[in-house]
């Protein structure tokens, strides 16, 4: 074989890698795309949310406190189920919310690496008002947060807490499923216990 035909068989291979590299990506990102499921959990502070912390160090650091008290509000912001891989706590939603704000961490994305804080103020069973706060990844997540934070108070705020969901907010689908879920948590943590 000459130096010619062998450059030209090894750039062939190449050509081919690339390809079969590219095709394993692509594969990898769809399986990814299946592992985005939003999820949610009650806060124990104001200030929490994603500082850049492990997802599993944050759910290590909500079991160990979720054995907190009622907060002064009249409101139980803690944690109170076992299971973080679920977005619920062991309350029951019982339709009948009693007043005061509610703070939940809302986790979405391929791989839960997006998150937003939804502060809610509930009053006679409506959402009185709703404050969110993003921890983006992306610029592209930021922007998608920011738009949401804008526009959620004009479709929620006076709605009843019981049923309550949103659509794609702001063209932002992933920031309100964790939304959605968060909603479902602050149900359950508002629920008056029969």
């Amino acid at each position: 074989m000459t130096e010619k035909s062998t450059l030209k068989k090894s750039a062939t291979l190449a050509a081919a890698g690339l390809v079969v590299a590219g095709a394993l990506l692509v594969v990898a990102g769809a399986l990814l795309a299946g592992c985005g499921e939003s999820k949610a959990a009650p806060m124990d502070d104001a200030y929490a949310g994603n500082s850049g912390e492990t997802e599993k160090s944050q759910e290590e650091q909500s079991q160990s406190q979720s054995n907190g008290s009622d907060s002064s509000d009249g409101s139980d912001s803690s944690s109170s189920h076992n299971d973080p891989s679920t977005t619920t706590s062991d309350k029951k939603d019982t339709g009948n919310y009693k007043d005061g704000n509610y703070s939940i961490n809302g986790q979405y994305g391929p791989v839960g690496e997006d998150s937003i804080d939804v502060h809610l103020t509930i009053k006679d069973g409506n959402v009185e008002t709703v404050n969110i706060i993003g921890h983006p990844f992306t610029t592209i997540s930021k922007n998608h947060q920011d738009d949401f934070a804008k526009a959620i108070n004009g479709v929620v705020d006076g709605k009843p807490l019981k049923g309550l969901k949103v659509d794609k907010v702001a063209g932002a689908s992933w920031t309100s499923d964790a939304f959605n879920k968060a909603l479902e948590v602050a149900r359950q943590e508002a629920s008056i216990q029969e």
